[in-house]
Parts: structure tokens; C-alpha cells; sequence
């Protein structure tokens, strides 16, 4: 007999999402009976668009319900292409979109087909929880940014002082989960030369590229000069900005060598997304009019909330949060809280879960103990409610 336990070690190393543990929390203590406002949500609580609905249903109807390539529907490609030409002035091709099953699948083929075990990836803090265990997984060594004292924005500066040798990639997140901060375009665009100039790789994740808020600028990598995706991959989604997170659909854009690694991935796992669902996006896209009041009609409702969230927790005392630019989180900082009554900020969340039924997504996740995650994808009663609760609790009454 052997104590080498039977699981990869590749598989141990990684943590659960910390963002779903939370979220089940809150399930936990409805299914209790307990009346729980859950601020950890990372999704939009607004349905998905009906007329997208109904070009899935169309899509049913023509029988789009057989395997396709694994690479995507070439209607799903050109859709892409064509949408970011007249939206972003970008000028890549259909052979340079791959479909994913969300987002995250997106992110994951692009970090296995680029790196090996040895490489450094670099990760900006905080970071979204999924970053560094798909670099755990692929053997590589993440490298972390801090970013508190540019309030949480990534500069060139940083990036630069960051690389080594051994930097194979960045990851980079604007908007960001779940800080909510845009990287300004200027400087993203000289963010992603620094890592040209270095050799380094850039994945950028833009699932929130669309939830901007006037005045700051929404930044498409796509958009730059064709010879940037010899180095840049985009990961897109359709999950947060057309409220279809169940849908599970998502794509890269990327030059067509890398497409071609992470096509061969895929075709080996997923395969590719659900077809008929590749046809509503499409279609969707296609109707870029439609599709973009849709958008902004969420953002508009997220802003409002936003506006009256963010006063409202910068007036409590001991308390420190930066406006968001993007997304819809609040990062709050809770580390003046800390000491005898609340040991860490997951000690900090957990009492305000147990003891006021507010639901919040802890910073350590985050790479960023001492702070909370607050998603305001929910109405105005429920935040203002979650704040009169955490100023309660807060004040021990």
C-alpha cells in the first residue's frame, strides 16, 4: 500500500471559487428560513434580453442543434468580427474568433496553449479568484502586482518593474472584478507595449467590457493595430453584459496561431459551445442596435445604484471605498474594523453573514485580505437595507 493520495496534484493545488462558496452561504441560510440579503452575486439580476431568447428559439427551430466546429459557427465568427469593426474600428478575422463555453473556458485555453511549468505569470492584485488556480493548474508560477498605492489601477510603471526572464504572460482584468476599476486606454495601450517590447504575452479578460461608466472610456484591445494580437488575446463573454451567465458562452481573439492551439484544446474537452445558443449571439450581434439599448438600459440602472451605494458606504466612519469606474462591485476596505472584535476580514464577513443575514464575498479570494466584496446587482431596497444592516453592525447594535 502507497499514501500517495489517488487525485492530480495539478487538481489539489487549486482552491474552490471563493465568489460560489459565498454565494451558496447565502443559499445555505434562505433554505434555513432566514431572510438574507447576498451581495456576493457576480452576475446581472436582470434577465436575458427576450428578443435573444427568441433567436435561440428561432435557431431551435431551424434545427441549429447538431455539433458544429470547434472553433464556433462561422455566422457565431463573423458575427464577432463584424460587431467589434463597427463598434471598436478593430480589423481582425473570423479566423482569429474561437467560441468557448463562457468566459472562463475562454481564459483557460488561452493560459494552457501559452504557458508551461516554470513560466511567471504575472497577475495584477486583487485579482479575480480563477486567475491564479488556472495558472496553479498549468504548472506555473504566478507572480502578483500590487496595485494599492495606484489605488488599485495598473500602470505601465508596474508592469515593467515586474518582468523577469522567466514572464511569459499577463493577465490583466478593466473593468475589474472586483475592485470595479477601469485602466484608462492610454494606459493599457502602454501597458501592452511595455510586454511587447519584453516579449511578454497579454490576456485580457474585458467580460465586463461594456459596463463603463461616462466619463471614463471603454478600451477594446481588439481595436489596436492588427500586429498587437501577435502578443494580445482577448477573452470575451456574453455573460455579464447581456445578462447570460447560464448560457455559458464566451470566445478569444487572438493572431491564428494561438486561435489554432486553443481550437485543438477545446476539441478535446467542451468541443465547442451549445449551437443553437452560438446562433441567438449572432443574431444578436447582428442586430447591434437592439443589443446595445439592451446593454444600456443595464448599465444605466447600475449606475443609479452605484451613485447612492457609494456615498452612502463612504459615510461610515472607519470605512474607505474608490468609485468604480466599471462592473458593479464595491470594494470596500474594512481593515480599521480589525483587531480584537474581528481577527481578519473573513472573520469580519462571516459574523455580519451569521449575525445581520448580509452576505459578502471575503478580500482573501481576492489576494486582498482586509477588504469585502459588495456586488450591487440588485435592487436599491436590498442596498439600502444591506447598509443600515452593516452600519448596525458595525456600531454592535
Amino acid at each position: 500500500m502507497t499514501n500517495r493520495s489517488p487525485f492530480s496534484q495539478n487538481v489539489q493545488s487549486m482552491h474552490g471559487s471563493s465568489t460560489l462558496k459565498a454565494a451558496q452561504a447565502a443559499t445555505d441560510l434562505r433554505e434555513k428560513g432566514f431572510d438574507v440579503i447576498d451581495l456576493t452575486v457576480g452576475e446581472p439580476d436582470f434577465d436575458t434580453p427576450q428578443f435573444i431568447k427568441d433567436y435561440a428559439w428561432e435557431g431551435l427551430q431551424k434545427g441549429v442543434t447538431k455539433y458544429t466546429p470547434a472553433s464556433g459557427l462561422k455566422g457565431f465568427k463573423e458575427a464577432i468580427s463584424d460587431y467589434y469593426a463597427a463598434e471598436f474600428d478593430a480589423s481582425f478575422t473570423p479566423s482569429e474568433v474561437a467560441a468557448a463555453c463562457g468566459g472562463k473556458q475562454a481564459l483557460f485555453n488561452a493560459v494552457a496553449t501559452i504557458v508551461d511549468p516554470g513560466d511567471e505569470v504575472l497577475i495584477p492584485k486583487p485579482y479575480w479568484v480563477t486567475f491564479p488556480e488556472i495558472v496553479n493548474f498549468c504548472g506555473a508560477k504566478n507572480v502578483y502586482i500590487e496595485t494599492e498605492e495606484t489605488d488599485f489601477v495598473l500602470t505601465a510603471d508596474q508592469v515593467r518593474a515586474s518582468i523577469t526572464d522567466k514572464t511569459k504572460l499577463l493577465i490583466i482584468n478593466s473593468p475589474n472584478n472586483p475592485t470595479g476599476r477601469v485602466v484608462p486606454g492610454d494606459e493599457m495601450r502602454k501597458i501592452i507595449d511595455v510586454c511587447i517590447e519584453k516579449g511578454v504575452y497579454v490576456l485580457t479578460d474585458e467580460c465586463y467590457l461594456l459596463f463603463v461608466y461616462p466619463p471614463a472610456d471603454i478600451f477594446a484591445a481588439a481595436s489596436l493595430p492588427a500586429e498587437y494580437l501577435e502578443y494580445v488575446c482577448v477573452a470575451g463573454s456574453f455573460s455579464k453584459t447581456y445578462a447570460m451567465t447560464g448560457w455559458r458562452i464566451g470566445y478569444t481573439i487572438t493572431n491564428k496561431a494561438w486561435t489554432k492551439q486553443m481550437i485543438k484544446l477545446q476539441s478535446h474537452s467542451a468541443t465547442h459551445p451549445t449551437s443553437f445558443v452560438q446562433y441567438a449571439c449572432a443574431r444578436a450581434l447582428e442586430n447591434r442596435e437592439r443589443s446595445m439599448k439592451a446593454v444600456d438600459e443595464m448599465l444605466s440602472e447600475y449606475k443609479k445604484r452605484r451613485d447612492w451605494l457609494i456615498p452612502a458606504l463612504k459615510e461610515i466612519d472607519g470605512l474607505k471605498v474608490s468609485m468604480p469606474e466599471g462592473a458593479f462591485y464595491a470594494f470596500i476596505d474594512v481593515r480599521s474594523f480589525l483587531g480584537e472584535r474581528y481577527a481578519t476580514s473573513a472573520d469580519f464577513s462571516n459574523k455580519l453573514l451569521t449575525e445581520s443575514h448580509v452576505v459578502t464575498t471575503d478580500g482573501e479570494g481576492f489576494g486582498a485580505d482586509g477588504f469585502l466584496r459588495l456586488s450591487y446587482a440588485t435592487s436599491i431596497e436590498n442596498l439600502q437595507s444591506a447598509v443600515d444592516k452593516l452600519v448596525s453592525f458595525i456600531n454592535g447594535s
